[in-house]
């Protein structure tokens, strides 16, 4: 066992001793997974996706995981493009389609994953694999149906069920127009021809999310001012660039450039695409805006999701479905607190060997953020260095990912800059994934908005999360696994996602990527640290209704990251309750299953078969990870 694992003992017998981190997932009180919302009118729809079951003898668990991949897909079209979903997979053709967000819909799709859920609950398989299908799928149809008191908000394919339908950082008005630039493939005059299709439906699809805003409203959930005012930035945002130089109009122009087409057709869809930007993107976001302004004076001036409607239980399903645990609130800031103090003591030995004696190691972290050797310049030249850099760390990383991995992800992934007109609100760096296809790369995506934000000894560790061998190399070696149900391949279990891109940080360190840098280390720790914080500021706001400035200043100091990054950071938990609990608690139990494998083992141990071990099943809940890796280890013995 490592000097550093040993260093987790203290917070790990805090966690194990306060409760198990282990039993959410497959484990949790099957009545409450199964519980039914009451009919609705609306559910009526569940019809059109729901194939009747007659018997349990007379449906295997592979035709409801089919059927439960179909209700998903149909209702998110953009990301069955996103995946490149076969037309079967997708319930018929979707390339030329928008969803649909209205209350009805998003009632009809959540009625449906329930009784998916209810139905594989009460299946079995005949195989130890089909069972772990058949349990990890039912609990993803609950994570995909949402809480099933709280009919608001809406059903996002990575956060599950998100409280706001819109707000500064995601939600359907963000994420399918930065889809349709990303992910709508524009190889054929017909694909083209299915990009100004969903132009065209563009005023359809904002009224349904317009309509879910008011129904939300009504009954009394409305996201803070703070919230309120960042998304109504991106609204108007939205809308600012004459139609002709829309980033919409630009992408089909700069695609179609590359298409052998007659010129005169080309003009004449971007013509098209122009005059729809004009006459049903843009009137749709403003009525949208309108809408959010109109609800300023009911938004509430407080932070945490406690202040909404029955807000504390809705943070409790949260903590629950994000954190993957069974920890109370109070538990997991403690945790949050304690790593802190572990963390810290760590950097601080690592700024006094460099001769930073004075302040405290946020003082101290926030004072290296000015040096301007750590620093590119605030210009378009300063930007293409950084991303440079940033490619060369992959390079050098991906030489040496043998020494610990034995499997190679089949997919690209590249380097991109978040697009100007997202940016304020977006988070540091992002990842989203190739197509199953792999025609497309993985995108890891950094925020270059405030060059402060990104200092140089930061950059390794964000690509080693986002990249290699975090984010993408797990997500694209998850996709690649053609045995599991589509649903398992895409699952996005918070705390093995991004608990395993934390945890591949002290990987990359493992491998040697921090040898003789320790600015480099200090950022590695630093970024670990904003982890840790994340399980005090989350909690503090939703639980111990701390105010937005107090979460703020608690991270601000403790961790001396630039203030324009604290700021998008604690606005990002305040609308995404729970998801920020993931990182260290995924971290946490992967480390500590690590070091008892290894204990338990001795030579025996193989951290590539450990690692195969970890991936190749694709993300789950701690519950069923931590059963296989307790099989693996017996099987060795």
């Amino acid at each position: 066992m490592s000097q550093l694992e040993h260093g987790f003992r203290k917070t790990l017998t805090s966690l194990l001793v306060a409760t198990s981190l282990l039993v959410v997932g497959c484990q949790q009180d099957e009545s409450a997974q199964g519980k039914q919302a009451e009919k609705t009118p609306e559910a009526e729809k569940v019809a059109q996706t729901v194939e009747p079951v007659q018997t349990k003898a007379e449906i295997k668990p592979e035709t409801v995981f089919d059927q439960a991949t179909t209700a998903l897909f149909k209702a998110r079209p953009m990301n069955a493009s996103m995946y490149g979903v076969s037309q079967e997979m997708a319930g018929g053709y979707y390339q030329d389609k928008l969803p649909d967000f209205s209350p009805e819909s998003e009632a009809a799709l959540r009625e449906t994953l329930r009784i998916h859920t209810k139905t594989l609950q009460e299946l079995k398989s005949d195989t130890a694999q089909g069972e772990e299908n058949r349990k990890v799928v039912a609990d993803l149809t609950r994570y995909y149906s949402g809480e099933p008191d709280f009919d608001i908000g809406y059903i996002d394919l990575w956060m599950g069920h998100t409280p706001f339908i819109v707000s500064q950082i995601n939600g359907p008005a963000i994420d399918v127009p930065n889809l349709l630039q990303n992910n709508h493939p524009i190889k054929t005059e017909q694909n083209a021809k299915d990009y100004l299709a969903r132009l065209s439906q563009f005023g359809d699809f904002i009224n349904s999310v317009n309509i879910k805003v008011k129904a939300d409203a009504e009954k009394g959930w409305v996201p803070p001012k703070v919230i309120v005012k960042g998304a109504l930035n991106f609204l108007n945002g939205f809308v600012k660039a004459k139609p002709e130089q829309h980033a919409l109009v630009n992408n089909l122009r700069d695609k179609l450039a590359k298409l052998e087409l007659p010129q005169e057709k080309k003009d004449s869809m971007v013509a098209e695409a122009v005059k729809l930007t004009a006459d049903t993107v843009y009137p749709a976001y403003k009525t949208l805006a309108a809408t959010m302004e109109g609800l300023m004076e009911q938004a509430r001036e407080e932070s945490g999701i406690w202040a909404q409607p029955e807000g504390a239980k809705f943070y409790r399903d949260a903590v629950r479905q994000l954190g993957d645990t069974n920890l109370t609130p109070e538990e997991v800031h403690q945790i949050g607190l304690d790593e802190v103090e572990r963390i810290t003591t760590e950097m601080d030995a690592i700024l006094k060997s460099e001769g930073y004696e004075e302040g405290s190691v946020g003082e101290r972290m926030a004072a290296l953020n000015e040096e301007e050797r750590f620093i590119y310049e605030d210009s378009a030249e300063g930007r293409q260095k950084l991303l440079d850099y940033l490619n060369e760390k992959l390079d050098e990383i991906n030489q040496v990912m043998q020494t610990q991995f034995a499997t190679i992800p089949p997919y690209d992934v590249e380097i991109r800059r978040i697009p100007v007109e997202r940016q304020d609100g977006a988070p540091g760096g992002q990842y989203t994934p190739p197509p199953l296809d792999g025609s497309e790369p993985g995108i890891y995506w950094i925020n270059l908005r405030d060059m402060k934000a990104n200092a140089k000894f930061d950059l390794k560790t964000l690509t080693y999360h986002e990249a290699n061998p975090g984010h993408h190399w797990q997500i694209a070696l998850n996709m690649a696994q053609e045995s599991l149900p589509m649903l398992r391949r895409i699952a996005p279990y918070n705390a093995y996602v991004e608990g395993w891109a934390l945890y591949s940080e002290l990987v990359a360190w493992e491998m040697g990527m921090y040898k003789d840098d320790p600015y480099g280390d200090l950022g590695r720790l630093k970024a670990e640290l904003f982890r840790a914080v994340r399980l005090v500021v989350d909690t503090g706001l939703h639980h111990k209704k701390w105010t937005r400035e107090e979460a703020i200043d608690y991270m601000e100091s403790t961790t001396g990251t630039a203030h324009s990054d604290v700021v998008s950071e604690i606005e990002r938990y305040m609308v995404w309750p729970g998801q920020a609990l993931g990182y260290k608690l995924g971290m946490l139990n992967i480390v500590n299953q690590r070091a008892k494998a290894k204990e338990a083992l001795g030579e025996k141990f193989d951290i590539k078969e450990f690692h195969d071990l970890v991936l190749l099943g694709g993300a789950v809940p701690m519950a069923v990870l931590n059963e296989k890796i307790a099989k693996w280890v017996e099987s060795k013995k």
